[in-house]
């Protein structure tokens, strides 16, 4: 039977980059998102990929999936939190609801995952929760003020579980991806940038494969992503 992987916040980009490279290393994928309509075409392109529809601001949604990817699929080892969104505005400009939904999607979300599938990854020998992160969870511009909180406070509790975690051989990693992911939209925002100014959503993929991959005696925490040009 195939080992059992869970993408939450799956989209074009990484959360799809994800997908299709576990699929590739003989998982089963469950996909959770919003979107029903882009899960289900998904699952019609790659091998042993399955559409959970799931609102990752929502707690009871996510155990309930995380019940039924169980019953359907067996026992999750391998957890990628893809979820995220950002709201770029100072603290003036921003208004409270801007915080609260940053931090629902980037933390909430974290945390009402780990508490429903753990008792999924315990039932393995080894397992892994990876994050993608980013540049702001560790330095807060002026515009960035819900985005950074909310991102500076999901890496606090990826810490947090995987020192909890780490002596049950449950790895917890944090991946910080410092650049522009390439994207259509992000394409069109960008026109005059070259292609190798671009965080590769594949490269990135290949990088929380590693991870997931890596020997117990040899943990990564925080991994650092980011295009050779960038200024960092």
């Amino acid at each position: 039977m195939k080992n059992v992987c869970v993408v939450m916040g799956v989209g074009p980009g990484n959360g799809e980059a994800y997908v299709r490279r576990f699929s590739d290393g003989g998982f089963q994928v469950a996909m959770l998102a919003r979107s029903k309509d882009y899960l289900e075409e998904l699952e019609q392109s790659i091998d042993s990929a399955h559409a959970f529809p799931c609102d990752m601001t929502q707690p009871e949604q996510i155990e309930s999936v995380l019940s039924a990817i169980e019953r359907k699929l067996g026992t999750v080892s391998v957890v990628l939190y893809n979820a995220g969104g950002g709201v770029f505005k100072s603290v003036e400009e921003a208004s409270l609801d801007d915080f609260e939904a940053n931090w629902r999607i980037n933390v909430l979300g974290l945390a009402a995952a780990a508490k429903a599938v753990l008792p999924q990854l315990r039932q393995h020998d080894h397992a892994s929760i990876i994050i993608t992160s980013a540049s702001a969870a560790t330095r807060g511009r002026a515009n960035t003020a819900p985005f950074a909180s909310a991102k500076a406070a999901q890496r606090s509790l990826a810490q947090s579980l995987a020192r909890q975690l780490g002596p049950e051989k449950i790895h917890v990693a944090n991946v910080v991806i410092d650049g522009v992911v390439d994207l259509p939209r992000t394409r069109e925002m960008l026109p005059d940038k070259p292609d190798d100014f671009f965080v590769k959503p594949d490269a990135v993929a290949d990088a929380a494969w590693h991870l997931s991959q890596q020997h117990p005696s040899a943990w990564t925490f925080e991994l650092d992503v980011r295009p050779f040009g960038e200024n960092w």
